[in-house]
């Protein structure tokens, strides 16, 4: 089932119906009249004259400078970073709709309950300690004075909400009426030792240190993270999971970082909470950093719903190799033609901080250009341990190679990677594909393509039945590879392929379903998507079986659409003299 799929259609409908995009928007956006539209600096990237437009009429956004556009829905997923069942949610509880829910055994809605309460409880418990941790830093001299050695000023203290926690073992009872409530030690701010009630002993988590609060992408407090000022250890602390936070799907800083995400073009993943602050302050606010652990894949999709270019920084030492790895292997799922993935590796004595310090913003913009792609990344890693010089080490380079190619979905990047690969090992990228099972298109026969057609029945296969192509089938196969062209169509000529009959109906349906939840994809992504769908594979074999991907603009798309109308007007005609079935 696919994520729109959880939701009924018809609720979707109707809270988009009863939602005013001019107040969501507003409400980040200084919005002011222009005609029928209204105007502001659009949020999605960095201007000084407004090219953003909201129609109220039509319920919908668009900037002219970046191409931005979508409805109420949209501007909750691009601006906030929520996803589209989230992004529904928080929409029907402005317009005081409840989102159907599966049907589940009251014990199941029971615990549901619970976790919602705890999560909202160990919310305000989190907010309420991080305004504890910021009064306490402007009450100690030392904490302020480590903050300037660092370089930070007041002004990007208060941008990120640093605080203190002071050195005593139970500060927080100055905060909270009740230091024993059980809350406390779910949000991971205080350890509880001892099983016994009686003989239980609770202290505060964090002591001593300069505290960074972790933001969810909505801006909540889910945790934090702990610098010490001397040289204790650890060096840093971070909070324990609880229900709110998981370090395996969070970043730092990405809350404040969405904005110059747009702006900057990429994201930069750091290592460091320091890091992040203090590149901010350099002009680099696009920093983010993982939270005490590797690379996820859950984190690079993180991401992805803010930017299509990531940048992974590193130190240049052993240790920042294998952290580079473990991001290599995280990101491969999710390339495509369109995305980039780049790894900066930084001069063993520095950091990214100390870099900036030392050498200044362009030296470090310079650095960020000169990063390494992941397609030589990839290589690199292949070739550790291995002697190119020799058949074994090129045999062993891409016996390594192998497990990291394959993960890369179907596309350019995979083929071009393919005769690099092949390059490497002295072998022509024909024998390689061969050794590893890969079929190349170039070895399929045009006469061996099996054409498509429009019907309403599948094969048990899931795949048209062979006949002549009919004009849905290029309509569909201009979509699937240019999907970003559906917006170019009328209403009425969208209507018209999302509501025709058989799988061309249900594809064109899913087309429009997926752009709303996660705009104009390549086919790569779009393919991997399709797999679970049953018109996948006919969709799927569409695309693979046509000669060549060319070119396609939208009155070539349209006219497409008008082949397919005018078909449609003959079809009764033909049905009533017998030719149709």
């Amino acid at each position: 089932m696919s994520v729109r799929g959880q939701i009924p259609e018809s609720f979707i409908q109707e809270v988009v119906a009863r939602t005013d995009i001019v107040d969501i928007v507003g409400r980040h956006v200084a919005l002011r009249k222009g005609g029928a539209n209204l105007l502001g600096l659009c949020p999605f990237h960095g201007e000084k004259s407004p090219s953003f437009t909201v129609s109220p009429a039509k319920q919908f956004y668009h900037c002219f400078g970046c191409g931005a556009h979508g409805d109420a829905i949209r501007f909750l997923m691009e601006h906030a970073g929520l996803g589209f069942i989230d992004a529904v949610k928080d929409l029907a509880q402005q317009v005081g709709l409840q989102v159907p829910e599966a049907p589940a055994d009251p014990a199941e809605q029971a615990r549901a309950a619970q976790l919602k309460a705890q999560k909202n409880t160990l919310t305000d418990v989190l907010q309420k300690a991080a305004d504890h941790y910021r009064a306490r830093l402007k009450d100690d001299a030392r904490a302020i004075e480590y903050l300037k050695r660092r370089g930070l000023t007041g002004r990007i203290a208060q941008h990120f909400g640093l605080g203190y926690a002071p050195a005593g073992w139970r500060s927080l009872a100055s905060a909270f009426g009740n230091y024993e409530a059980t809350e406390l030690a779910e949000a991971g701010l205080v350890i509880v030792q001892g099983d016994n009630d009686q003989e239980q002993k609770r202290y505060d988590r964090f002591r001593d240190r300069i505290m960074f609060p972790i933001r969810s992408v909505k801006g909540e407090v889910i945790g934090f993270g702990g610098r010490v000022l001397d040289s204790g250890e650890p060096k840093y602390l971070n909070s324990p999971e609880t229900p709110l936070f998981v370090k395996g799907q969070e970043l730092y800083g990405l809350h404040e970082a969405r904005v110059a995400i747009r702006e900057r073009g990429y994201a930069l993943v750091v290592e460091g909470y320091m890091d992040v602050v203090a590149l901010a302050q350099s002009g680099f606010g696009n920093a983010v950093a993982t939270l005490g652990t590797a690379c996820t894949t859950d984190h690079v999709k993180k991401l992805l719903r803010f930017t299509d270019s990531v940048v992974f920084s590193f130190d240049g030492d052993a240790a920042g190799r294998r952290a580079a790895s473990r991001a290599l292997e995280a990101v491969l799922a999710q390339v495509n033609d369109l995305r980039s993935f780049r790894f900066l590796f930084l001069p063993a004595e520095h950091d990214p901080d100390s870099y900036v310090r030392a050498h200044g913003p362009e030296a470090f913009d310079q650095m960020v250009e000169a990063a390494t792609p992941l397609s030589r990344q990839l290589i690199d890693r292949a070739s550790e341990g291995a002697d190119l010089d020799t058949p074994e080490g090129r045999a062993r380079m891409l016996a390594q190679a192998r497990p990291l190619w394959s993960q890369l979905p179907v596309g350019a990047l995979r083929l071009q990677l393919l005769t690099e690969l092949a390059l490497a090992g002295r072998t022509s990228t024909e024998e390689l594909a061969a050794l590893w099972g890969e079929r190349r298109t170039s070895d399929a026969s045009p006469k061996a393509k099996t054409p498509l057609r429009s019907p309403n029945k599948m094969s048990a296969a899931g795949r048209p039945p062979s006949s002549v192509r009919q004009p849905p089938d290029h309509v569909a196969r201009m979509l699937l590879t240019h999907a970003a062209l559906w917006h170019e169509l009328s209403g009425p000529d969208q209507e018209l392929l999302t509501g025709l009959e058989g799988w061309h109906g249900e594809l064109f349906r899913w087309i429009e379903r997926d752009l709303t939840e996660n705009g104009a994809r390549e086919w790569p992504s779009l393919r991997e998507a399709l797999t679970s769908e049953s018109f996948g594979p006919a969709a799927q074999q569409l695309v693979d079986a046509a000669e060549v991907s060319l070119a396609v603009d939208k009155e070539e798309l349209r006219s497409a659409v008008a082949q397919t109308s005018r078909a449609l007007a003959l079809r009764d005609p033909l049905r009533l003299l017998g030719r149709l079935p």
